[in-house]
C-alpha cells in the first residue's frame, strides 16, 4: 500500500487528536502568525510517518490554502468572531458548526494537493512549515514531544 492510499479523510481523525493536544499553542500560531492549523497537524502526522515533504511543497500547500479561505473561511471566522457578544449562545454554536464545515473542506482541499506531492524533503516537515513563517521548530519543543 502506498502513502497515497493513507491519504484520505481518515487522516484527519488523527489530527484531531494532535488539535485537542496541543489546541492552545495551534490557535495562538493561527492568531499570531497566521499559520494554518490544518497544515501544522498535518506536518505532525507527516512527520510521524516518516513522510518528508519539501519547504517547496509546503509553501505550495499552505499558498493554495490560504487563497481558498482568504475568499470564504477567513471572512466568516472574522465575522464569528464579531458576533460572539450579539448572538445567543446557540446561535453561536451554530455559527461555530458551519465553520467547522468550513474547515473541513479545506481539509478536503488540502488532501488533494498532498495527493499531487512526492515526499522530497530533507527535514521534519513541522520545521519545513514553521520556516515559511520565520519560525523555528526549536521554540516549540511541546508540539513535537520534547518537552
Amino acid at each position: 500500500m502506498t502513502f497515497v492510499n493513507h491519504f484520505d479523510i481518515s487522516l484527519w481523525k488523527s489530527c484531531d487528536g494532535y488539535y485537542h493536544q496541543h489546541q492552545a499553542l495551534c490557535l495562538e500560531l493561527q492568531d499570531n502568525h497566521q499559520l494554518n492549523v490544518n497544515l501544522v497537524l498535518l506536518s505532525l502526522w507527516l512527520d510521524k510517518q516518516d513522510y518528508l515533504l519539501s519547504t517547496l511543497d509546503w509553501s505550495q500547500l499552505q499558498s493554495e490554502t490560504h487563497q481558498w479561505e482568504k475568499r470564504v473561511l477567513l471572512p466568516y471566522r472574522k465575522l464569528r468572531k464579531l458576533s460572539k457578544n450579539s448572538l445567543a449562545s446557540d446561535e453561536y454554536q451554530q455559527m461555530l458548526d458551519v465553520e467547522l464545515m468550513l474547515e473541513r473542506k479545506s481539509q478536503r482541499l488540502i488532501l488533494h494537493k498532498l495527493k499531487q506531492l512526492s515526499p522530497s524533503g530533507a527535514s521534519s516537515n513541522l520545521g519545513s512549515y514553521l520556516s515559511l513563517f520565520n519560525l523555528n521548530k526549536a521554540d516549540y519543543p511541546s508540539l513535537t514531544g520534547q518537552v
